[in-house]
Formats: structure tokens, sequence, C-alpha cells
């Protein structure tokens, strides 16, 4: 196989392996969170991220960003997409919300980032409005149905959840409009090295001690190399080469695959209603993220 022919066989597999490696980041906060508080394990691991991107910069020798704007965008974006987005899904899930739930409602980005870039270029159709209503009915079937079985669903779970989706929603879009394309690697430690910074003053009100269990090292070794440095620049390049719904549309394939994966390894049930919930929202944002056909 040529040189080309690899390279196209690997964009081509992008998008699947970026959905089956961020799958895996609710399953990682399942089993480093009954070992340590939430924002010091996030806090180490962009330390160590960041390490691990320093040491691949200076030996592919790649150049930072050259202007104080993109410094700032890209610090603007590490603070959405790593801190609020991560903190939201690891302190909820601490709290008692299960993986699949809040891959779920984190799933919801797609329509979030559909309504908002249809909003800038008019008005929102019918066969939108549509998929909103049946994506909405699907979350809210999922989320019923576990608060009757739970109660892992509270006003802070709920809420914690949310702000991990507005968090990945905003970022993706300020990312798109204002980060010049640029090394990932650069990138993303930059992205790293702001949302270390403001991080940092959470992990001063948390007073539970880590436990450096054989669980935690896996998750934190996993969350470095496979989530940041992997996961994290997969979703930067794909940014890169594609519209921003387009690319959202992505992140409603993890909740299938963290809900069966969260079944196999927690036993976390996966209901009929659970189903139903998921197939229905999928379908929404399907209508709502779909390119209209041409006019003839």
């Amino acid at each position: 196989m040529s040189a080309d022919a690899q390279r196209e066989s690997w964009v081509r597999a992008m998008p699947v392996v970026f959905v089956l490696i961020w799958s895996t980041g609710f399953i990682v906060a399942r089993y480093a969170m009954p070992y340590s508080p939430p924002m010091t394990f996030l806090w180490v691991r962009y330390l160590l991220s960041i390490l691990a991107f320093w040491l691949w910069i200076r030996w592919a020798r790649v150049a930072w960003p050259q202007s104080r704007a993109q410094w700032w965008h890209l610090g603007v974006t590490g603070v959405f997409m790593h801190a609020g987005y991560l903190s939201g899904v690891w302190v909820a899930v601490k709290a008692g919300m299960g993986s699949g739930l809040s891959a779920l409602i984190v799933g919801l980005q797609p329509v979030l980032t559909a309504i908002w870039l249809s909003s800038q270029g008019g008005q929102v159709s019918r066969r939108q409005w549509g998929g909103l209503l049946l994506g909405f009915m699907g979350l809210v079937l999922v989320v019923s149905r576990k608060l009757q079985d739970t109660m892992e669903v509270t006003p802070w779970t709920l809420s914690l959840a949310v702000l991990a989706l507005f968090s990945i929603t905003i970022g993706t879009l300020y990312q798109k409009r204002h980060v010049q394309p640029c090394d990932v690697r650069t990138a993303n430690t930059v992205q790293l090295m702001a949302a270390a910074l403001v991080t940092l003053p959470l992990v001063a009100l948390e007073s539970e001690a880590v436990q450096w269990h054989p669980s935690l090292l896996g998750a934190m070794a996993w969350s470095v190399l496979g989530m940041t440095l992997g996961g994290s620049s997969l979703f930067y390049m794909l940014i890169q080469r594609g519209a921003a719904a387009s690319v959202s549309s992505l992140m409603y394939l993890v909740p299938p695959c963290t809900a069966l994966l969260a079944w196999f390894l927690f036993d976390e049930p996966v209901t009929v209603t659970t189903l139903v919930g998921i197939v229905l929202t999928a379908l929404g944002v399907s209508l709502v993220v779909r390119t209209p056909a041409p006019q003839r």
C-alpha cells in the first residue's frame, strides 16, 4: 500500500477511532473516582499530559503558535474543552451519576451545535425542530427511567452534566471560529496549560486523600496516553478538517458505546426504555445535522 493510500485509510478511520477512545473516558472516571477526588485527578492528568506533549514537541522540533491571539484563543478552548467539560463529567460521576447517563447528556452536544449554527445562518427548519423535539423526548425518557431506578439524577449531578455539555459545545464552536490551524501537539499543550491553571484553585478545596490503587494508576495512564494524547488530538484534527456540526455529530455515537461498556464492566442496566431513548435521541440528532438534499 502506498503512503497516500495509507494516509487516506487513516483519515477515514479517524472518526471511528475517536469515538472508541472518547467512549472510554466515562468508564475511566468510574475506575478512578473511588480512589481520588476528581479535581486532583484531573490536575495531575493535565500536568502529565503537558509533560508528555512537551517531550514529543522537543523530539519533533515542532513550532509553537506565533501570535498572542492564537495563544489566547487556544487557552479559552482549553478552559472549556478540558477544564469545564472534564470537571463536569468527573464530578458528576463521583457524585453518583452513571457512565451511560452522563455520556447521553453530554451527547446532546450535536443538537446545541446545530441549533447555534442554524441561528447564525438563518432560521431553524421544521425538520430540525422535529429533530430537537425527538432528541429531547429521548433524553427525558432515559432520565426519567434512571430517576425511578437508581436516583442517580439529582439537581447537582444533572447541573454538572449540563455544565459539561455546554462547555464542550462552546469550546468546539469557539475553536472552529477563532483558532487558526496549527500543530495539534502545541495546540493541545497550550489548552492543557490553561485547564491546569483554572483547575488548581479547585484542587485546594478537596479534602479527600488520593489512594494510589492499581485501578487509579491504570486510569491515569490511559487518561494521559489514550484520552489526551490520542482522543483530544483526534478531536482537534477532526474540527480542523470538517464542519463543526458534522464533527459534533460524532459525539452522539459515544453514549451507545459507553452504555455497552458500562453494562459489560459495571453491570449498569441497559433496559428497553434506555435503548428506545437512545434511538429517539439519535434519530433526532440525525434530523438536526443532516444536510438537505440539493434542489433540482
